[in-house]
């Protein structure tokens, strides 16, 4: 059973608000026998493990800055001369940490390259998750345009900011860690060769020489939905032309797919495919999602392909001509962890927020050093899986974001003044009026 994101137990303890590391209003310089120091101290005192993890942070800290106590945190924090010194010891300190060869100025570009992820991890949830409530979660100017780590490890130690702005900068510093600890997984799978691999292989062996690389033929799916919950009750393909003519009444949808070809002997067969590589900001949330702090237990769909055909019989001949293609490549190929409920039965997702109801096939191919995640749906379940109530993937984000506990983790109430379970129904509702209504 995983930890809760949010409990006392979370490998994220010093980012929660309501425990000893909470970001309040003053910085913590206070007196040590004063009234604050003495609350402080009394909720460690019967919690072994806090009081573990609060040592360990604050020996962290002061490595990290090359300091020995807090008093001398208002050097640095007055003092350019010995903030660039401390700036360029923690450069060295980083990129051994992250295995990052190459000069101060590389370890920089690195730094930069985590600070822009941070910031799109929040920018994400704004622009959709989030977005009717983008102004209340908006980041401070200073924190936004504010790229290292001793800069913004100073910030929450800096009584001229704002307790907003301070907490800002702790979670940029948290979500900063987690992007270097991708990066470095990245760099060591080589996952950038990888995917160029993969789409290479299926250029060259899966799809159909008949059409040229990223030649798509415009097709459309149209469809009435049960009243109940939006499932799909019957579906039709259409050409471009045929779906001009025709204007959508309540119930019905008419989705857009671009499709690529394969070849089954003499038959071509039609196949819309979206091809994926996870932006890093979209694996920081999962590792926050699933309380993890390594990528290599916690992200396993860095590469991935979803297909959609018109039946069930063309799926499984896809999946022949698949293996058939990586034997043609001289690999063989294994499929790991199939789940499959397109034929039949419920799909036991273990994914907070995910549906029972979702039809599918899915599983890991393992070919040519790589592993790839496959998911495959026939019209119909793809048309359920965008819209039917409960099982639509734009309900799953929201359930998923709120459920696991990332929305209040991210953005606590006594900082952004925000009830998240109310916010998690509106979306819901949002969401559902944008689908059955577009």
């Amino acid at each position: 059973m995983s930890i809760s994101l949010l409990s006392e137990k979370s490998i994220f303890t010093a980012m929660l608000q309501d425990g000893p590391f909470a970001v309040g209003e003053e910085p913590p310089f206070a007196h040590p026998f004063s009234t604050s120091s003495k609350a402080w101290v009394a909720t460690l005192q019967h919690d072994p493990l806090l009081k573990t993890k609060y040592r360990a942070v604050r020996n962290q800290i002061f490595d990290f800055l090359g300091i020995n106590n807090f008093d001398e945190i208002l050097a640095l924090l007055h003092e350019k001369k010995h903030r660039e010194r401390s700036r360029l010891r923690s450069n060295q300190l980083l990129g051994n940490m992250f295995g990052i060869n190459g000069s101060s100025r590389e370890v920089d570009r690195h730094l930069l390259d985590y600070a822009h992820i941070a910031d799109d991890v929040i920018t994400a949830l704004r622009t959709k998750v989030l977005a009717p409530y983008s102004a209340n979660i908006e980041m401070t100017n200073e924190i936004g345009i504010t790229t290292h780590p001793v800069d913004l490890l100073l910030i929450a130690f800096d009584d001229r900011y704002h307790q907003k702005a301070r907490f800002e900068a702790k979670r940029k510093l948290v979500l900063m860690n987690l992007a270097g600890s991708i990066d470095q997984r990245e760099r060591e799978t080589k996952v950038e060769k990888q995917f160029a691999d993969f789409i290479n292989f299926l250029n060259a062996r899966v799809w159909s020489p008949s059409l040229k690389i990223g030649d798509l033929e415009i097709s459309y799916l149209y469809s009435r939905h049960n009243e109940e919950d939006f499932s799909c009750r019957e579906v039709k393909v259409l050409a471009e032309k045929e779906a001009s003519e025709i204007s959508p009444a309540t119930g019905e949808t008419l989705t857009l797919i671009k499709r690529r070809r394969f070849k089954d002997g003499d038959r071509e067969i039609p196949i819309y495919v979206t091809i994926r590589k996870k932006p890093p900001a979209a694996k920081v949330l999962k590792l926050l999602r699933k309380n993890e702090k390594n990528p290599a237990t916690a992200v396993d769909d860095e590469l991935g392909l979803m297909a959609v055909l018109n039946n069930i019989s063309d799926v499984k001949r896809f999946l022949r001509h698949l293996t058939r293609s990586a034997i043609r490549a001289d690999s063989f190929m294994t499929l790991e962890d199939i789940s499959d409920t397109l034929t039949g039965g419920e799909y036991k997702g273990s994914a907070t927020g995910s549906s029972g109801k979702t039809p599918m096939l899915k599983f890991f191919a393992r070919l040519g050093g790589m592993r790839v995640e496959f998911i495959i749906h026939t019209n119909r379940s793809y048309l359920n899986y965008m819209y039917q109530r409960e099982v639509a993937h734009d309900e799953y984000e929201v359930k998923r974001i709120f459920d696991t506990g990332v929305a209040s983790f991210l953005f606590p109430p006594d900082i952004y003044h925000l009830n998240m379970m109310e916010i998690r129904d509106h979306q819901l509702a949002r969401f559902r009026r944008l689908i059955e209504e577009h």
